[in-house]
């Protein structure tokens, strides 16, 4: 293969991503959905900075009705009583944990504008080992702005100074654009997961034509 012929099949991948971009949303309700899960260490973290102006808080008692309004904005939920609903499930009784876990970034303005937590699996004991990544969501108006990245990544590092060794980042295909954020960053799909999930992951790697899912085909959508 020549340098002509490897350029030119760089620019059809980047223009097969560039329509995706204008064709799927990226929380995108039409795609068939899979569960995906990716892993990765806790160290190293990549130095991911904050856009200007903007700033990390942890979660205050209080703080619920923003943590359910960026969930709604971002398309995670469909209204506040589902948000009372799952923040119940998975949160109700453990705000004590959140001081230090549930992560904000404030706008230049000081309002939250995104989130995301430092946490475990809540369906088994804490093993101080094996944290997850809970519901990270960016406000609509606030996406492409390069916040998720320096949002995972804060969070990321915050597990590691809780003791943490290895994160599991639970999503889906259907917040497709999420996984591109994961893969950047270094985490890599859960070796049982590729094989459960491989229909999701090929529709990922169509969709992103990311180096990390080079192993997957391609799928019509």
């Amino acid at each position: 293969m020549t340098t002509d012929d490897i350029t030119t099949a760089h620019d059809a991948c980047r223009a097969r991503v560039a329509a995706s971009l204008r064709r799927y949303d990226n929380h995108d309700p039409r795609l068939p959905y899979y569960q995906l899960m990716l892993e990765g260490p806790t160290d190293p973290v990549p130095d991911c900075p904050l856009p200007a102006g903007c700033g990390l808080a942890f979660y205050r008692p209080g703080d619920e009705k923003d943590w359910i309004d960026i969930e709604k904005s971002a398309r995670e939920l469909t209204d506040t009583a589902q948000g009372l609903e799952v923040w119940q499930r998975y949160y109700g009784g453990r705000e004590a944990e959140l001081k230090d876990r549930l992560l904000f970034i404030t706008a230049p303005d000081g309002r939250k504008v995104a989130t995301a937590t430092a946490y475990y699996d809540i369906r088994r004991p804490d093993d101080g080992v094996n944290g997850m990544l809970h519901w990270v969501a960016v406000r609509r108006e606030a996406q492409g702005k390069g916040l998720s990245k320096p949002l995972v990544a804060a969070a990321v590092r915050r597990m590691r100074a809780l003791g943490y060794r290895r994160v599991v980042i639970p999503t889906q295909t259907t917040t497709w654009l999420a996984c591109k954020v994961y893969l950047d960053l270094g985490f890599r799909p859960i070796p049982q997961n590729a094989v459960n999930s491989r229909r999701g992951w090929e529709i990922v790697r169509t969709l992103t034509d990311h180096p990390a899912l080079s192993g997957f085909d391609t799928v019509e959508l």
